[in-house]
């Protein structure tokens, strides 16, 4: 469910804006709630909700339930509330309608538990069972006496229309070629093109550009004083509306990118990066996974003349690069337990790093190194200490690691964060630190082992997670140069540490709002407070500028009210042992844009944005940064004094790291707006192209 119904008014706003621009317009080829058909056999069971009542949901549900969940309930961003996982979860987890409203109304929609009221809650549900075959009374059951209204056993569904409730071909790829490929030899990354990727003026061969993840370009053919004239050259449809978070990579004049997942669907998309035109793209049918925060994908890791990417229901895949066609494609874990798998993978030595997502299900976190040639499993690492849980808590403690990591080259560690142990909100069955939930951790790459760590917040109950990319650059101390990596927490500081050793060095001032009571216990009856559990810092990338030595981060103030209680400990199910909710009543939601002197921790400045802020940042050479926000604004500051220069709107939220690279010459940037599952920001599917005016 989501409580935002406006989702896209993108197509005739940026219309509008390609036609009077006349910029390129090119199309590509045409609850996080564990439910799933629709049974047309006679139901017998009763679901204790009115067909009147089912007749009011039907609105509730296309206002805030479609979006992810379908129209028809087939799925989409979410679970459908259809088919075999209806049944699995009505017969493990939902026997009663009490169950099965206690739930929905405690967690959805996603990003405003609680949000609506408990009328609409009853008729939402109502509209679903009958969707699903149940029957209703004649009159409405008292709301208290739910619990004894029996879903078990369930409607069975119509034998002929059971093949075409859910996909069936899983895993199967549809590759489509447009346009004329560049010779195989000009897409292939090398070892030596990583290692040296810092100073490749012309590409973006990495996540983070380089292996630092500062997301800083030499290039400074656009600049502080010509900014104003950029122009968009090409605004590329993807056909796959949804929250677009990647970050593409760029390779002599070929741009690889992933959309979200839509209709159990992703895109692989190579275009060219001058102009939008697609070459080729690889449509990837996903089999039934779990999600929490959105059906987002946030990009490709491109080497050796393959392109890898990672999929919501847990396959690692490799693709040709130059052709689209498939090599092979290996499972990561068992989406059927929670795991799912978002990040753009790292590529270090002929591996392929990646970690796992699903923090809000009682599963490991885990970081895990393949073979980019054969998809053999190196190596995992398990990001729960079984020393600081209390019993065997470890064995479902979280700490999943959300983003791609960095690399010390010279020291050759895997340094990344981990997100909140689970349950979130409920630290009574977990006593303990709970190592290495919300910490900046290093592994020896060829090894997997661990060589240090730093935990941000222990015995995390505020879902304070470092989800954040970490970033590597240097610090002054005592007159010394030392190696150090930050991370932008949600609990609002920039963590620096000590990369040869993870202690500490300093925290920043504070970056966003944070109350006095921020690490307060929740309570069953709530307790207001900043930040909030969105952060601080979301997943959302940082930028870092050598020349200024700021680095750039995205925040958000959102008041919430944290309340908890004992969670279901049923297997494979979302265990929040919590709810967080948006307050309402003096409403605090806006976001600010962060330059921190990484040498004192001080704010150097700030921007004030009218929505909190998430996606992620680029800083350049020539004195400029930019980030995007909910509102469809890309915009561009003065790096050193925070002046901002330029602005575009691209008519859907830019929630995704935006990219500058060269072609022939000319300097380009480049970004996706597809708004945000999270927020609420209105959807889209363009990936936009600009450079210079001549």
């Amino acid at each position: 469910m989501n409580n935002n119904p406006s989702t896209t008014g993108f197509s005739s706003c940026v219309r509008q804006l390609v036609h009077r621009a006349g910029v390129r317009w090119r199309t590509a080829l045409p609850l996080i709630v564990l439910l799933g058909g629709i049974g047309h056999a006679a139901a017998q069971t009763s679901s204790g909700f009115t067909a009147d009542q089912a007749q009011k949901g039907a609105t509730i549900y296309d206002q805030t339930c479609a979006q992810c969940h379908g129209a028809t309930l087939e799925g989409g961003a979410a679970p459908p509330l259809k088919g075999s996982s209806w049944h699995n979860s009505i017969q493990t987890r939902f026997s009663t309608s009490g169950k099965l409203l206690d739930y929905v109304a405690n967690n959805m929609p996603v990003n405003n538990p609680g949000g609506l009221s408990a009328e609409q809650y009853r008729d939402a549900v109502a509209f679903i069972l009958q969707r699903n075959g149940y029957a209703n009374p004649q009159a409405a059951t008292d709301p208290s006496k739910l619990g004894d209204v029996k879903l078990t056993p369930v409607p069975q569904v119509a034998s002929a229309e059971s093949s075409n409730l859910e996909i069936q071909n899983i895993g199967k790829a549809d590759r489509t070629v447009m346009g004329s490929l560049p010779a195989q030899q000009r897409v292939v990354i090398s070892d030596d093109m990583m290692y040296h990727a810092g100073s490749d003026r012309s590409n973006w061969l990495l996540h983070g550009r380089d292996y630092t993840n500062q997301r800083y370009s030499p290039l400074d053919q656009l600049n502080d004083r010509n900014v104003d004239s950029l122009v968009p050259v090409a605004l590329t449809q993807t056909g796959l509306i949804g929250s677009f978070e990647s970050t593409p990579i760029v390779v002599n004049g070929v741009m690889y990118l992933t959309t979200p997942t839509v209709d159990h669907k992703i895109k692989i998309i190579a275009m060219d990066a001058t102009n939008g035109e697609v070459l080729w793209e690889v449509s990837y049918a996903l089999g039934e996974h779990q999600i929490c925060c959105g059906p987002v994908n946030r990009g490709v890791a491109v080497a050796y003349g393959n392109v890898f990417f990672v999929t919501l229901d847990d396959q690692l895949v490799s693709l040709n690069a130059a052709s689209g066609e498939k090599n092979w494609s290996v499972k990561l874990a068992d989406p059927s337990l929670g795991y799912s798998e978002t990040m753009a993978p790292q590529i270090f030595n002929g591996k392929i790093i990646v970690g796992s997502a699903g923090g809000e299900w009682a599963i490991r976190g885990f970081v895990a190194s393949y073979d980019a040639e054969t998809g053999k499993q190196d190596w995992r690492f398990e990001t729960t200490d079984p020393k600081t849980y209390e019993g065997d808590s470890w064995k479902h403690g979280g700490a999943m690691v959300w983003t791609t990591p960095a690399i010390d080259v010279q020291r050759k560690l895997i340094i990344f964060s981990t997100g909140n142990p689970n349950p979130d909100l409920y630290g009574a069955s977990r006593k303990g630190d709970n190592l290495y939930s919300d910490s900046i951790v290093a592994l020896h790459a060829d090894t997997g082992k661990l060589a240090w760590h730093h935990q941000e917040v222990k015995h995390d109950v505020w879902d304070y997670d470092a989800t954040s990319n970490v970033v590597l650059f240097d610090v002054k101390q005592n007159g010394q140069t030392i190696p150090a990596a930050g991370e932008a927490g949600k609990d609002g500081w920039f963590h620096i540490v000590d990369r040869r050793n993870g202690k500490l060095i300093r925290k920043s001032d504070p970056f966003v709002m944070q109350s006095d009571n921020m690490f307060s216990q929740p309570t069953e009856k709530g307790v207001e407070m900043l930040p909030g559990a969105n952060g601080g810092a979301e997943w959302s990338p940082p930028a870092y500028s050598p020349k200024t030595g700021y680095v750039y981060v995205l925040g958000m103030n959102q008041l919430m009210n944290f309340t908890t209680k004992e969670p279901d400990n049923t297997k494979g199910a979302i265990r929040l042992g919590s709810a967080f909710t948006n307050v309402k009543k003096g409403a605090i939601q806006n976001g600010v844009f962060s330059a921190i002197d990484v040498n004192s921790g001080k704010i150097a400045w700030q921007y004030d944005a009218p929505q909190p802020l998430i996606g992620g940042a680029l800083a350049t050479a020539g004195n400029l940064v930019f980030m995007g926000e909910g509102n469809g604004y890309l915009d561009a500051f003065d790096a050193q004094k925070g002046k901002k220069l330029w602005r575009f709107n691209l008519g859907a939220g830019v929630n995704a790291p935006p990219i500058t690279y060269e072609v022939n010459g000319e300097q380009y940037v480049a970004v996706a707006a597809g708004g945000n599952f999270q927020l609420g920001f209105p959807y889209g599917d363009v990936v936009a192209i600009f450079k210079l005016k001549k």
